[in-house]
């Protein structure tokens, strides 16, 4: 029987689209909106910062449209939210839970997606950030709320975070899958340290 090669990073980048719609669906509770609208708004967060990435580097097509896994597992998260809405929205602080998750795995995927292209680290770092947080972007946007990105919590500075220790790990030859996890993890750890001990950047004055 064959071995079905396992991609990590593949896997990482389904499971990043899943988490995502959810935590884009969820946005929009308590707001009248109806199954559609809710579905609208799962379904841009899932893909805004992956497209726009794709289209600043000029990679055509875009990554949900080449594949139809990526729309099968923004349509399995949606089914997920609607079906368990009850015991998803009883988890504590779901959004902020499937916000982060679906931020440190797309952080990581966008930076080895730019680095694939031939871009300079430098350039992956940015483009890894910027994939993870315009999903959240336009998700807040959409729902009237003031984007994440510009309130004062450890946001976009914990994924490029991330996005450097990958990079810096990549460049002394660490083993591929084991730097995805670490740098993953470490976006994860950030985003949870900063929130329970309500750390921030200096604002400026």
């Amino acid at each position: 029987m064959p071995v079905i090669p396992f991609d990590l990073q593949y896997v990482l980048e389904l499971v990043g689209t899943y988490f995502f719609a959810i935590s884009g669906a969820l946005a929009v509770q308590n707001r009248d909106h109806d199954l559609f609208g809710a579905g609208f708004t799962g379904f841009i967060t899932a893909i805004g910062g992956g497209s726009l990435r794709d289209i600043l580097l000029g990679a055509y097509p875009l990554v949900w449209i080449g594949n139809v896994d990526f729309l099968y597992a923004i349509f399995a998260g949606l089914i997920t939210t609607f079906l368990f809405f009850p015991l998803v929205a009883r988890l504590r602080k779901t959004l902020f839970l499937f916000d982060t998750l679906g931020i440190a795995f797309f952080t990581i995927l966008g930076v080895e997606k730019t680095l694939a292209l031939d871009f300079r680290p430098e350039v992956a770092a940015i483009m890894g950030m910027f994939s993870a947080v315009m999903g959240g972007v336009i998700r807040d946007t959409l729902t009237n709320e003031i984007p994440i990105l510009f309130r004062k919590e450890i946001y976009a500075s914990a994924c490029l975070s991330g996005a450097v220790v990958y990079l810096i790990l990549n460049h002394y030859g660490a083993e591929r899958n084991s730097n995805l996890l670490l740098s993953i993890a470490l976006i994860i750890l950030i985003r949870l340290v900063a929130v329970r001990f309500k750390l921030s950047l200096p604002t400026l004055k």
